[in-house]
């Protein structure tokens, strides 16, 4: 009886056995991949008129580094003034601080560029400095046909990869970018005029398409006797769609924003403000 005992005890370790090796062995499914995404650090496209204090924004972001195309920052008090490298005098230079801040150890949180419209004229002139054939212009550039255009948005599309490494290392993402107008003509509708960035059409999707704000500095204006007057200078983001200009926001932000000396518009909407 024992015995009998004993065998029926060893067949079911081994069972346990067998069964936890089967589990160890099988594969794992994609269905074990699935989970609530965490947050993260935003990306933040601001544009505007000059002036207007996208930098000074720009700046109120946490222990943010600026890589500057253009040097913007001399209207923010010295005591105050955010760290930058030093002045982008080619592109070379704009990949090794970029590398820098992926490959370097720093306790630096968010990276500001200062200003996507200036490394547009960058790399516009390294494409046509580049090219064996000395066109005299980027429209003739790589043998024409839009083939120089296409380069520097792919340039930009670099700029926007690096930026993303940053960000899944935990830093937010400030692009500063000029605003230019533009006519949107739909089918169905009548022409009309909207602010957008100042880039090329083929540069424009990495600053907007792919981050979680796109931010529209402007001031704030007031209707009195049915005549349109500017305000005494408050400036006022807007982060929703209109027709009137480029703007969006992934946080469920309704209204437009007031623009505050030294804080930070999205501190009540964004983690980590």
């Amino acid at each position: 009886m024992l015995f009998n005992t004993f065998n029926c005890l060893q067949g079911v370790f081994n069972c346990i056995s067998i069964t936890s090796e089967i589990k160890k062995e099988r594969k794992m499914s994609i269905f074990d991949t699935i989970s609530k995404p965490e947050d993260r650090s935003t990306l933040v496209t601001i544009l505007g008129d000059a002036g207007l204090g996208k930098s000074s924004l720009a700046s109120t972001f946490p222990n943010p580094i600026f890589i500057r195309a253009e040097d913007g920052l001399q209207a923010i008090p010295l005591d105050i003034r955010p760290d930058a490298f030093p002045v982008l005098k080619q592109s070379a230079d704009l990949w090794a601080q970029l590398s820098c801040l992926i490959t370097d150890p720093h306790d630096y949180k968010t990276l500001v560029i200062d200003s996507v419209t200036a490394l547009e004229r960058m790399f516009i002139d390294y494409i046509v400095e580049s090219d064996p054939k000395k066109p005299k212009s980027i429209n003739q550039a790589m043998g024409g046909y839009g083939a120089g255009l296409t380069a520097v948005a792919a340039m930009h599309g670099r700029v926007r990869k690096a930026c993303g490494i940053l960000n899944n290392m935990g830093m937010h993402i400030v692009f500063i970018a000029h605003a230019d107008t533009e006519t949107i003509d739909l089918p169905d509708s009548e022409p009309y005029t909207r602010y957008n960035l100042r880039l090329g059409k083929r540069s424009t999707a990495p600053y907007v398409d792919d981050v979680d704000i796109v931010g529209f500095i402007k001031l704030q204006s007031f209707v009195k006797d049915d005549k349109k007057i500017i305000s005494d200078g408050s400036r006022v983001l807007s982060v929703t769609a209109t027709a009137s200009n480029v703007s969006k926001n992934r946080y469920g932000i309704t209204q437009d924003l007031p623009v505050l000396l030294n804080q930070n518009p999205f501190k009540n909407h964004v983690t980590g403000l």
